[in-house]
């Protein structure tokens, strides 16, 4: 996904999620629901320019993804100041309107 900052180590996720309002999206290059969410999320940055997004391939970080329980894609963790604060975790496709509820209605204390 061309428009998301790449995850390539488990440290720089670690790293990464210390920082305000991140949002990571779980996907992989073979995924048809993976494909359609490129069609939206250039808008979805742009729209939420008070998130920083980055992308993690879950075929390349397999094991990051077991320990977080995500092996539906694609998957959406967000994160304030490296604690999780909402997740949209399943293996259905899912609608740019679905998305953008989804992070409209995460709360930060």
């Amino acid at each position: 996904m061309d428009d998301l900052k790449n995850i390539e180590t488990l440290a720089e996720y670690e790293n990464l999620i210390l920082n305000e309002k991140v949002m990571v999206v779980f996907s992989t290059t073979w995924c048809p629901d993976c494909h359609f969410l490129k069609t939206f999320i250039h808008d979805l940055i742009k729209n939420n320019s008070d998130w920083n997004f980055y992308y993690v391939d879950r075929d390349k970080m397999i094991d990051l993804c077991i320990d977080l329980d995500i092996m539906g894609i694609p998957s959406f963790i967000a994160y304030h100041n490296g604690k999780e604060v909402a997740r949209l975790v399943n293996k259905l496709r899912k609608t740019q309107d679905e998305i953008q509820s989804f992070i409209d209605g995460i709360e930060i204390e």
